[in-house]
């Protein structure tokens, strides 16, 4: 399947059939997930993945009861930095020297420029840009999973508190942004699964400015 008729065949899926979806599958769209695009590089982000039934159970009465949470193969979690200290950057900043093999004085200014703007946000402001970087992650998920020819279905309908505790979330600095079900749709419970995908047309869409 080439990428343009991966993303007709993409679908929200409202119910998946409860078949596992293939360790190869689930890897190629975590590396996705993990070679998106995001501001400056430093990915303010983590990525909890959840197979558990009694896990995705409990999200499933405690946080989001949706069909998705319980039916689905996978639930990947998309959960956004909260704070940003000196030393994250730090260690971004070495992470950087070490895989690029450049000497980490030669990142003194983009260190500056990272630390100038991202440690001068109020703790809103950065909040809810990690939570923007997190939503570009997941994009990326959602190609991926359509080039592999895996449903998904992306969650905002949940309780981000009640998730949080689940998943152990405050201790670690992280809060839940939205999460992304993985599974097969199930076109026998789904009746929009076969539908035709309604878009705005290209011209309806697009402003060409000469």
């Amino acid at each position: 399947m080439d990428f343009a008729a991966a993303l007709n065949w993409r679908y929200a899926a409202k119910h998946f059939t409860g078949q596992a979806v293939p360790a190869a599958k689930v890897d190629a769209i975590l590396n996705a997930i993990r070679l998106a695009a995001s501001s400056t590089g430093i990915q303010p982000y983590e990525i909890m993945v959840v197979s558990n039934p009694a896990l995705k159970g409990r999200i499933h009465e405690q946080a989001c009861q949706q069909p998705q949470i319980v039916e689905g193969s996978h639930l990947l979690v998309f959960a956004a930095q909260q704070t940003l200290s000196a030393a994250d950057v730090d260690t971004y900043l070495e992470r950087i020297a070490r895989v690029r093999q450049v000497p980490l004085d030669s990142l003194t200014g983009f260190g500056d420029a990272i630390r100038g703007g991202l440690l001068t946000m109020s703790p809103e402001a950065y909040a809810a840009w990690a939570a923007r970087q997190a939503y570009i992650a997941l994009g990326y998920g959602i190609v991926a999973a359509a080039v592999e020819q895996v449903d998904t279905c992306a969650l905002e309908g949940f309780n981000p508190a009640a998730l949080d505790q689940v998943l152990g979330l405050p201790e670690r600095n992280l809060r839940s942004a939205v999460v992304l079900a993985l599974g097969y749709r199930d076109e026998a419970k789904d009746f929009l699964a076969t539908a035709k995908k309604v878009r705005k047309t290209r011209h309806e869409l697009f402003t060409e400015l000469a």
